[in-house]
């Protein structure tokens, strides 16, 4: 092996340096994901557990799932994606609720 060949092997590729964009996107899609996924499974691991009536009830503690992305936020290694994740999360509640309220409103306004 010539020295040439060592340096390659031992640096790290620069995906895998934290790029900013790497960081970004995953963060951002990261958090679209963890707004969808974590509820539904929550909900469904509970009902399947304890019931329905139950599940309901206990529902108000899925919050305390986003301690995780405070955590990220907090870490300065992680900060970049933490705060992408938290517009992930955020961005898929403000569009979930506009089509929700414009859908709502158009079956209100246009119905027979």
């Amino acid at each position: 092996m010539t020295t040439d060949d060592q340096v390659n092997v031992s640096q790290p590729s620069w995906w895998h340096r934290d790029h900013p964009t790497f960081a970004s996107l995953s963060g951002f899609y990261a958090g679209l994901v963890f707004a969808i996924v974590v509820p539904g499974l929550y909900v469904g691991i509970l009902t399947a557990v304890f019931g329905q009536k139950r599940a309901e009830s206990l529902f108000p503690f899925v919050l305390v799932t986003l301690v995780v992305p405070m955590l990220l936020v907090v870490n300065h290694r992680s900060r970049r994606f933490g705060w992408f994740m938290w517009l992930g999360i955020v961005s898929t509640f403000v569009v979930v609720l506009g089509v929700g309220v414009a859908v709502l409103w158009y079956m209100v306004n246009h119905s027979s």
